[in-house]
């Protein structure tokens, strides 16, 4: 992942910066400072918000932010030092911390091991895209804060488009597994089975060195994955474009949220934290620098209706 994201911001830097440097960078009309010193939106503490959080978070003075390693710009990904972590989802993270009283603390790890991180306490929240599902809420709770949108990333050039499942019928995509796009894909999949169609050959990468090498070799036709990276990486990289979009939940509308494990007692003053950075406009800063202003919500929801389970 970590020289995935640096050859995609390779081309982001080489009209104005070598990519060791850390100065401002244009794609697409959006400015991002790549390097480690970040300079980010930054919030105030708030007393009696921070007095909401558990004494054992309090005592120990800082939030233990897990995240995915795999992901890619401008989700959570690795500077130019090829070391500090980055990115939208990171920069909410710091936000809310900084109402809640807290320093950040950065944990890294595969997707399956965020969740492994939170059910032993290793992290107190999980921030990396996550999606509310009815199934995830019996073990955890949400703190909503942006819409989940995903997107069918292609070779560009193509007449190939994605509107409805009847158009992955016998076609080779790549997920990550265990996300929410795994979910949809292979429910398309067994519908246009049922239907008499081809099945899709559902390819699994955790990387997204990975998929975009399969991709280019023409290895795989395209990749189902968050619509932020993979409208980012079209823009810098000119090889692929987003051939589809569709919400989250496929026909519900998927929310991404932080998660906690249910019942610590966090969700609830984060929550009150991101509706107060949704007030002040500081959040609407966040997004707007990495160029996701689309998919902000207008109040942070605790527990909200999730994608249903898999029948």
């Amino acid at each position: 992942m970590r020289r995935a994201a640096l050859v995609a911001l390779t081309f982001v830097l080489a009209a104005c910066a070598t990519p060791a440097e850390s100065e401002p960078s244009t794609v697409s009309g959006l400015s991002v400072s790549l390097g480690p010193d970040q300079n980010r939106v930054k919030a105030t503490k708030d007393d009696k918000i921070a007095a909401k959080v558990p004494e054992k978070f309090r005592a120990k003075g800082e939030l233990v932010v897990g995240g995915s390693a795999g992901t890619a710009p401008p989700l959570r990904f690795y500077a130019t030092d090829d070391r500090t972590v980055i990115g939208v989802e990171t920069d909410i993270a710091y936000l809310v911390a900084d109402v809640l009283g807290l320093k950040v603390r950065l944990e890294a790890s595969s997707w399956e091991n965020l969740f492994v991180g939170l059910d032993s306490g290793a992290t107190d929240v999980g921030l990396s895209n996550i999606t509310v599902t009815e199934a995830r809420k019996e073990k955890y709770d949400f703190a909503t804060y942006r819409l989940d949108t995903l997107a069918f990333e292609a070779k560009k050039g193509g007449t190939w488009k994605v509107r409805e499942p009847k158009d992955v019928a016998g076609k080779v995509i790549a997920v990550t597994s265990g996300t929410n796009q795994e979910k949809i894909l292979v429910d398309w999949s067994a519908q246009n089975v049922a239907a008499g169609l081809k099945a899709t050959d559902i390819k699994y990468f955790q990387n997204s060195s990975d998929y975009y090498l399969a991709l280019q070799s023409g290895r795989i036709d395209a990749y189902l994955g968050p619509n932020p990276t993979s409208a980012y990486h079209a823009a810098v990289s000119g090889e692929t474009e987003v051939i589809g979009n569709f919400s989250g939940g496929a026909s519900v509308q998927g929310k991404i949220a932080v998660t906690t494990v249910k019942g610590n007692g966090l969700v609830a003053p984060v929550q009150e934290a991101l509706n107060q950075l949704i007030a002040n406009g500081k959040y609407a800063e966040v997004l707007k620098r990495w160029g996701l202003p689309d998919e902000a919500v207008p109040t942070s929801e605790i527990n909200p209706p999730g994608l249903p389970k898999t029948s």
